[in-house]
C-alpha cells in the first residue's frame, strides 16, 4: 500500500477486513503481550472518570471495550468500527453493543457520551482533526477523551524500535496473518502519526483542553487524555 493511499478509508477498511480473523493473535505476539498492560492502564483511567455512557471508537476486535466493560460494569459501552469483519469478531468476544460507523461522521446526537476512547485507531483515520472534532461533538460538557496509540520512543531505543518496526515486524506478521502489506503499512503509519507534545497540541486544537501524554513501555505506546473544552 503506497504512502499516498495509506489512509484512504476504503483501502484501510479492506486491509483490516483481511486480517480480522488473526488480528488479536498478531497484536499479542508482536507486542510481546504489552498490549494487555496498555489496555489495562487505559481502562483504569476510564474507571476513575466514572462515566455512564462510553463510546469506544475504531474498536477493532473489541479488546479495549471489553477491558472497560470489565472495569466499569455499570457503564453502557457502545463500540463502533467501519470494518464489519472487525465488528463481528468484537461481538463474538462479548462486546454487547456494536455499531458500524465511520469516526469522521458519527451517527450519534450531540453530547451522547461521557467518555470516548480510541485504541490504535485514530492513526488510521483519514482526517485526524475532523475525527477529534466529531469526538468533541458527541461528548457531554466536560466529557473525557482517551487515545491509546503507538508512538516512537526517544533516545537510543528509537533506532532499535525502527529496525524492528520496518525490518522484523512485517515478516513476523506475515507468518501469523498472511498479510505482510498490512504490517508494512503499520510501520509507515506510526512514523507519520503525531506523538508526544505534537499530539497533545493536535487534541487541544480540536475542542479539548488540558491534554496530557503518558508514555508506556519506553514510549512505544502512549496514552493521551483530555477533557472537552
Amino acid at each position: 500500500m503506497s504512502a499516498d493511499i495509506s489512509r484512504d478509508p476504503d483501502a484501510v477498511r479492506a486491509m483490516f477486513g483481511r486480517i480480522a480473523r488473526r488480528y488479536d493473535l498478531a497484536n499479542h505476539l508482536l507486542s510481546g503481550g504489552a498490549d494487555f498492560l496498555w489496555r489495562r492502564r487505559a481502562a483504569k483511567i476510564v474507571k476513575a472518570w466514572r462515566p455512564q455512557r462510553v463510546l469506544d471508537l475504531a474498536t477493532g476486535s473489541g479488546d479495549l471495550a471489553l477491558a472497560i466493560q470489565h472495569r466499569v460494569p455499570e457503564a453502557t459501552i457502545t463500540a463502533t468500527d467501519f470494518s464489519p469483519e472487525m465488528l463481528s469478531v468484537a461481538a463474538r468476544k462479548g462486546v454487547q453493543k456494536t455499531v458500524l460507523a465511520d469516526a469522521t461522521k458519527l451517527p450519534f446526537e450531540k453530547e451522547s457520551f461521557d467518555c470516548v476512547t480510541v485504541a490504535f485507531g485514530l492513526r488510521n483515520m483519514s482526517d485526524w482533526n475532523l475525527a477529534l472534532r466529531e469526538i468533541s461533538r458527541v461528548l457531554t460538557s466536560h466529557g473525557h477523551l482517551l487515545v491509546l496509540d503507538f508512538s516512537l520512543p526517544a533516545g537510543s531505543l528509537r533506532s532499535f524500535y525502527r529496525f524492528y518496526l520496518h525490518r522484523c515486524l512485517p515478516g513476523l506478521a506475515s507468518l501469523v496473518t498472511g498479510e505482510k502489506a498490512a504490517y508494512d503499512y503499520l510501520g509507515g503509519s506510526i512514523e507519520k502519526f503525531p506523538s508526544g507534545e505534537e499530539m497533545v497540541r493536535l487534541i487541544d486544537a480540536n475542542g479539548f483542553a488540558a491534554a496530557t501524554a503518558e508514555p508506556r513501555t519506553g514510549g512505544i505506546a502512549t496514552i493521551y487524555t483530555a477533557q472537552k473544552a
